[in-house]
């Protein structure tokens, strides 16, 4: 896309471009000694696969990020380059270590262990270095901060990005990250923990740790949607209360449940039509024929606010790894967001850019089909249904 306003008009995107190692064992590891398995290198970062994922669905994410001369960073620019994505928010110093990840993964694609050398996101992507970018902030719909960012650049990002009026996204990326939600908890309009983050997040924003991650057991089965949500309800209220408007918990494969703060005001921030691009149009028709708009967040009739859960089904997967999942869930519901969709159609969107991830060895899927993702998100919007709605008193 040309000219300065459109290029500034884009969803800004802000934290972590790393370099993914990641060794699969072909057979039960042994300590002390080498495994059998295979190796790859895989374009990583929380902000890197979220602002990837949405230029797969045709948009055009503005990255703030920071990586240095040497392989890993010029694997990752590489790529960003032959995307025709910006590279004016990356930083590049000699100084720079790119930071890189390995990831061990068991036989099921779940993650075993992992090492993160993350230090330079946090040392290099400053305040100083966002504030260069203030006028694609500010004519943003959208602001994605992940949690790899330091408590002083999170803080930037969002005051920056509230002063313009523009939405903010907050991943928490990790337990222990997640935490950081506290300094800029009354900025967020959009957040996307799964159950432990969720409660981490809760009790970083309440006095002491007394919400306890919710033991699952090895099968969910006799555990209801409802009975579930009744369990992490006491930690979603606590960051409702705190101001937060949209929060999107992650359930793995029991999907996802969208909880929202005063359905009045969530529509102005997720309503997003005076602001749809050009590149968003085809998944915007596409997504509005498939998932008729409006279908539950107009069906309180009165013009006050509410508390709401709706819980969205996950998709049988055929599983490869599980890793980016998560980050094309946030991708594909921004993306979508960006596009005009409502908010309900833009979860049923990122979570069928989900089921895309699972079933690919990439963070993120090569390509999206969007008749696929189109006709996936109808069959997840479909059965989308309200497990709790509560008028605010």
């Amino acid at each position: 896309m040309g000219g300065v306003l459109e290029d500034g008009a884009e969803a800004v995107v802000i934290g972590g471009m790393v370099l993914d190692t990641n060794a699969t064992p072909s057979m039960a590891a042994n300590p002390g000694t080498t495994t059998p398995g295979k190796v790859r290198y895989a374009l990583g970062g929380v902000a890197r696969n979220i602002a990837e994922c949405m230029s797969k669905l045709g948009a055009k994410p503005y990255m703030i990020s920071a990586v240095g001369f040497d392989l890993a960073g010029n694997m990752l620019l590489e790529h960003w380059r032959a995307a025709g994505l910006s590279l004016k928010g990356i930083k590049r110093s000699k100084d720079i270590e790119t930071a890189i990840v390995c990831n061990i993964f068991d036989g099921k694609g779940e993650l075993a262990a992992a090492v993160a050398s993350v230090e330079s996101i946090e040392k290099f992507v400053t305040p100083e270095w966002i504030s260069n970018f203030k006028i694609n902030i500010c004519s943003s719909p959208v602001v994605m901060v992940d949690a790899n960012l330091s408590p002083s650049a999170l803080v930037a990002s969002c005051q920056m990005a509230a002063e313009c009026k523009t939405s903010i996204w907050f991943e928490p990326v990790s337990v222990m990250k997640s935490r950081r939600v506290a300094s800029i908890a009354k900025l967020i309009t959009y957040t996307s923990p799964n159950e432990d983050e969720l409660i981490a997040m809760a009790n970083a924003l309440s006095s002491g740790d007394k919400l306890l991650p919710v033991q699952r057991g090895g099968n969910s089965v006799g555990t209801s949607v409802e009975s579930l949500f009744q369990r992490l309800k006491p930690a979603i209220w606590v960051l409702l209360e705190e101001g937060i408007k949209v929060v999107v918990v992650t359930l793995g494969p029991d999907g996802v449940f969208l909880c929202v703060n005063a359905i009045n005001g969530v529509q102005k921030h997720v309503a997003l039509e005076n602001k749809s691009f050009s590149f968003s149009r085809k998944l915007y028709e596409a997504v509005n024929i498939s998932c008729p708009p409006n279908r539950i967040l107009d069906a309180p009739k009165s013009q006050g606010n509410y508390y709401m859960a709706i819980h969205f089904p996950a998709l049988p997967a055929s599983v490869v790894r599980l890793v980016g999942a998560g980050d094309c869930l946030v991708g594909g519901t921004i993306a979508s967001t960006c596009a005009g969709l409502d908010i309900m159609q833009s979860v049923a969107v990122g979570m069928a850019a989900a089921k895309g991830a699972v079933e690919t060895e990439s963070n993120v899927p090569a390509e999206f089909e969007l008749t696929k993702i189109a006709d996936d998100a109808a069959a997840i919007y479909s059965e989308a249904k309200v497990v709790f709605c509560q008028s605010k008193l």
